[in-house]
């Protein structure tokens, strides 16, 4: 049996840390979701009243289409993410083995430089923009907007992955009398197909999690995100905290669970570029 040296305990302290300061805001929301309003106001207790679970869904006999917000979330979140991949699939390639285009660097900086740009400052253009286009209004106009930010992100995640796949193993299939696309498709493609995972994963979340576009762009209530439609439920005069906390609960556990079974995945792709061939 290993002996835990004081590194070791140190580094399994410093993870349990990590641990509780990335739960305790879960857990305490799940806590606070089944607390009643006089307890919430005359000292919550620290262990949930597990006999309470049902006032959790009670959130959805509200009065407000939480389930409607929720199918929107999902709505942008996926069309976010297939967007985002097909171009980022195609851009992180062609960065990485398009050498002899001469915008190559320009066009990677750009790219880069994007990420510069806080989402608030492009407000206004933007929704000048969408009106012109008719987007105002509309889920495909959230998508549109995450996908110009989640974007480049994946594609700099997938061109890293593209660098370590050795230059040689596409000049034998070339040899081989197989065309560029075939190249891409199926022998680089499914080498780099865990950092495709990954910047899937970011992307989705990027969309999931939409709110400023949507505060911005969404007039129609039926159409609001969750994560905007959650910002409903604070009233001027009084806020409904364990409504609050049961609606926000129903919207974070399934992208905690999702994250959960993806982990593995994400950290694979993001340090798979890390490593030559």
């Amino acid at each position: 049996m290993k002996r835990l040296t004081g590194a070791g305990l140190g580094r399994w302290l410093a993870i349990l840390v990590l641990i509780l300061a990335a739960g305790f805001p879960v857990y305490w929301m799940f806590n606070t979701a089944l607390a009643t309003r006089g307890e919430l106001f005359s000292g919550q207790s620290l262990w949930p009243r597990l006999d309470r679970l049902a006032q959790i869904f009670d959130v959805f006999d509200s009065g407000v289409p939480l389930l409607r917000w929720l199918t929107n979330s999902a709505i942008v979140a996926s069309g976010t993410t297939f967007f985002s991949l097909t171009l980022a699939v195609l851009a992180g390639y062609g960065l990485s083995r398009y050498r002899r285009f001469h915008g190559r660097g320009l066009l990677g900086f750009g790219l880069f430089a994007t990420q510069m740009l806080p989402e608030a400052l492009l407000i206004v253009p933007l929704y000048t923009l969408f009106v012109a286009l008719g987007l105002i209004n509309g889920l495909f106009g959230l998508v549109l907007a995450n996908t110009a930010f989640a974007m480049p992100v994946a594609a700099w995640i997938i061109k890293s992955a593209v660098d370590g796949v050795p230059y040689e193993i596409e000049e034998a299939a070339r040899v081989d009398g197989a065309p560029r696309f075939v190249i891409f498709s199926q022998v680089t493609l499914p080498l780099v197909a865990p950092s495709v995972a990954a910047a899937a994963v970011i992307t989705f979340f990027d969309g999931w999690n939409e709110y400023l576009f949507a505060s911005t762009f969404i007039r129609d209530t039926a159409k609001w995100p969750a994560s905007k439609g959650l910002s409903s439920f604070i009233g001027e005069f009084i806020t409904p905290l364990s409504t609050v906390f049961s609606a926000a609960l129903v919207f974070t556990v399934p992208a905690i669970v999702f994250f959960l079974l993806v982990q593995r995945r994400i950290v694979s792709g993001l340090t798979s570029g890390s490593v030559k061939g």
